[in-house]
């Protein structure tokens, strides 16, 4: 066979040369993904302007849901393949990648029709006003003609990595981002097509990754491989497939809703610029999450193949290296958003209003980040064996049970300090509470309770 790297060997290579082979290509991977989406904000910013930011911040919660759907299905087949191939059942692991194809075209058709017929009130209800509404319409009518593309390419490369191919999902990835970075300048200036020439370069580049892992999974030497037989619907494996994805999907959801109560907070308390602050600061809080997050997918298979082996010493070994490896990630990021926010700022925009705006919000959000990576793998974790009920509740504590009142109580007593201060308050309690479970789950495991 054709595979990069034999994922039964998950059960006995070294738990850190298993990390190094899984999590350095997935880093550079969710590295390339996090660049991917601030391209578009940096030549939107210094293209089209500082009020097109602000339109574009508008479109995160969009952003959000689409993406919600798109993990409740990929998160959840990458963590089934993985535990599927650890119980050494590749027939249901191949019945996972045909049932995922199935999945992701008929939630991205559902979503772009709904979303395309309510555009102009939802983008309002997300936090866009007269100023804004033009930008952020141009540009997401263009993603979600192009939303098939988006899910297919991201369920895919979940599912490209787990059977053993952590290399080619990161080359994949990182195919986008140049494609992107290239096409981004020449539709921005060149062609003088605005914000939506982000948004067409962004849906180009996904097709051709996409049209890149079609052919891999064509290929029969694979041990994951498109064949008729697969396209079968499964209803037991959509059923885990969506049960495991629920936690990503929740957290994704309640990211939406987060995200709308702050953009109208901002908007209320400090106008657009200080929406196109907070895409900013996004922005550059969403680049640790997602190196973390590629942490978290490296340690994905080895933790659910490990699992599903019932060898639990190197599932735990896994989730101790993750989560060191993620606290220094986060650390790092605190610093720079310390000691160096006015720099980083101005890469997006040369706009003085929005740089100060920005440089406040940035060192209120990164607070508490060095808590932060531990509690991202945590609720990983959780994901990656299958408990899917826990992984949910971490996920709805920061996001919901926290965040969400936060909103609504500290801008009212604080002002646009309130909306800024809810994310740190919230990552300090999400973190205790992440550490309390996960030392009972230790204790369980100990106990021989799987």
């Amino acid at each position: 066979m054709s595979r990069q790297f034999i994922p039964t060997e998950l059960g006995t290579e070294k738990i850190g040369k298993l990390l190094r082979q899984y999590a350095v290509p997935a880093i550079i991977a969710m590295t390339a993904a996090s660049l991917y989406n601030m391209v578009d904000s940096i030549f939107i910013g210094q293209g089209v302007g500082a009020m097109a930011i602000s339109g574009l911040a508008v479109t995160f919660p969009f952003m959000n849901i689409a993406a919600a759907f798109g993990t409740l299905v990929g998160i959840g087949a990458s963590t089934l393949v993985s535990v599927k191939l650890g119980q050494k059942d590749y027939a249901a692991a191949q019945k996972v990648l045909g049932n995922v194809f199935i999945l992701n075209i008929l939630i991205g058709i559902l979503f772009t029709a709904v979303s395309l017929i309510f555009m102009d009130p939802v983008l309002y209800f997300f936090g866009a006003s007269e100023n804004t509404i033009g930008y952020a319409r141009e540009y997401m009518e263009i993603i979600l003609y192009g939303n098939v593309i988006t899910h297919l390419y991201f369920g895919l490369n979940n599912v490209l990595r787990s059977s053993g191919h952590p290399g080619k999902a990161m080359m994949l990835t990182i195919t986008t981002v140049i494609l992107n970075t290239a096409l981004d300048p020449v539709f921005i200036f060149v062609f003088d097509w605005g914000i939506k020439g982000a948004a067409i370069a962004t849906v180009l580049s996904q097709l051709v990754a996409l049209a890149w892992q079609m052919n891999i999974f064509r290929d029969r030497n694979e041990l994951l491989h498109f064949h008729r037989a697969i396209f079968r619907p499964d209803r037991r494996l959509i059923r885990d497939m969506l049960a495991i994805g629920l936690s990503p999907f929740l957290m994704n959801a309640a990211s939406c809703f987060v995200v709308i109560l702050v953009n109208n907070g901002m908007k209320k308390y400090g106008g657009d610029l200080a929406i196109g602050a907070f895409g900013i600061v996004n922005r550059l809080s969403f680049m640790c999450v997602m190196i973390v997050m590629g942490l978290n997918q490296g340690m994905q298979p080895v933790a659910g193949y490990n699992y599903g082996a019932r060898k639990i010493p190197r599932v735990l070994a896994a989730l101790k290296l993750t989560a060191i490896f993620a606290t220094m990630v986060a650390t790092a990021a605190f610093l720079i958003g310390e000691l160096m926010p006015g720099p980083v700022a101005r890469i997006f925009t040369a706009d003085e209003e929005l740089i100060a705006l920005s440089v406040y919000g940035l060192r209120i959000t990164v607070m508490f980040f060095p808590l932060i990576g531990a509690q991202i793998v945590i609720a990983n974790f959780f994901q990656s064996i299958g408990m899917a009920g826990k992984a949910i509740i971490l996920s709805l504590i920061r996001q919901v049970a926290v965040l969400i009142p936060c909103l609504l109580i500290l801008p009212g007593f604080f002002g646009l300090t309130g909306v800024w201060a809810s994310l740190p308050v919230s990552d300090l309690v999400a973190c205790l509470v992440s550490t309390i479970m996960i030392i009972r789950q230790i204790k369980n495991f100990k106990t021989g309770q799987l």
